[in-house]
């Protein structure tokens, strides 16, 4: 395995920003546009709190960022998980967000909480490559059943299939009908898709494992030359594999078969990225030293997913959650989270090529 990563730049610093923490990268490239996304926390490094989307443009291929500008925040929300996909139709790109209440925690919200503070989803659009953005509008009825509590998009990237459907992946959780000691076991992956350029949406596959072993969460998708999906999840705080992984060969609706684990894979329980290249190979970013997170590495399959091997390290230090983009030149890129002082302290994007 070895390294062949280029300049690493620095995107989201909090020092003299006015935000606490930069967490949760997501990026999408078009043409010689990038677009770098983040939760911009404003009072603390949690999850919950008053957290913004922000976003950094680069207008030549991830070389130089233009200023860091706002595209949602609303006072006393948490808003985040920002999803970016392209509409092939009209060359908008589509924002899939989530928002609840500040003072809200995850475990509350998978409990089931009020309408006016759980969890909640929605969409914003630009037509100028992610200068200006559409107010925020809501789709959480047709996304998110009565019964489920937890909702999160990615944390990543979202998809457009060749069949001009867009995919985002997603996990929730359902709401307890009774007292239970193990919400995790609640957990469940999922997809939502849009066939008309993201302005209406449906609810595709919805996996639910119950037992010790499986616990679909945070997940990311490609589609593969083939047609079909490849969804892969983080497995948290389940028994088996880091990493758990599902096709589908009907554009998200239904898996093929319920997530299975990933052996040779390791990770510390943590968010991922894939990306379907060209040639067909996909790859899988994440840190893989099973108890801490560090050591970001970019895996390779040359089988559709169904094997992976390690390919190179982009960063051997602390290192946390990750998201790869092509680029026009034929590179790939990737923004992720890693510093000194935290696996979080800056988001950073670099490029390389296998």
């Amino acid at each position: 395995m070895s390294s062949r990563v280029g300049a690493t730049e620095i995107v989201f610093d909090p020092a003299g920003s006015g935000y606490h923490t930069f967490r949760i990268p997501s990026v999408l490239a078009n043409g010689s546009v990038v677009l770098a996304f983040a939760e911009g926390r404003l009072h603390g490094a949690g999850d919950a709190g008053e957290i913004e989307i922000v976003l950094r443009r680069s207008l030549d291929g991830g070389r130089s960022w233009l200023p860091l500008q706002v595209v949602s925040a609303v006072a006393g929300k948490t808003c985040g998980n920002p999803a970016p996909l392209l509409d092939p139709q009209s060359g908008d790109v589509v924002l899939v967000t989530v928002q609840n209440g500040a003072d809200a925690v995850e475990m509350s919200l998978a409990r089931g909480t009020d309408p006016v503070d759980g969890r909640r989803v929605f969409v914003q659009r630009s037509s100028d490559d992610g200068a200006t953005w559409s107010d925020a509008e809501e789709i959480t009825a047709q996304v998110k059943p009565a019964d489920w509590g937890w909702y999160a998009t990615g944390p990543c990237h979202g998809i457009t299939l060749r069949s001009g459907r867009l995919v985002v992946p997603a996990n929730h959780s359902h709401v307890p009908t009774e007292p239970v000691d193990d919400l995790i076991r609640l957990n469940g992956g999922h997809c939502i898709y849009s066939d008309d350029g993201g302005r209406t949406w449906s609810v595709g596959f919805v996996d639910r494992n119950d037992g010790p072993e499986i616990n679909a969460n945070e997940t990311t998708v490609a589609e593969l030359p083939d047609g079909r999906l490849y969804f892969n999840a983080r497995n948290h705080q389940g028994t088996g594999p880091a990493r758990v992984h599902a096709w589908s060969s009907d554009g998200g609706q239904t898996l093929d078969a319920p997530y299975t684990g990933i052996p040779e894979i390791t990770a510390p329980g943590i968010q991922g990225s894939v990306l379907c290249l060209p040639d067909g190979r996909l790859l899988l970013s994440t840190p893989v030293n099973p108890s801490s997170r560090r050591e970001l590495t970019v895996f390779v399959s040359e089988d559709s997913g169904v094997t992976w091997k390690p390919a190179l390290v982009v960063h051997e230090g602390m290192a946390g959650y990750s998201d790869l983009v092509l680029l026009a030149d034929g590179s790939i890129g990737i923004f992720y989270e890693a510093g000194e002082t935290s696996s979080f302290a800056t988001l950073r994007f670099a490029t390389f090529a296998l």
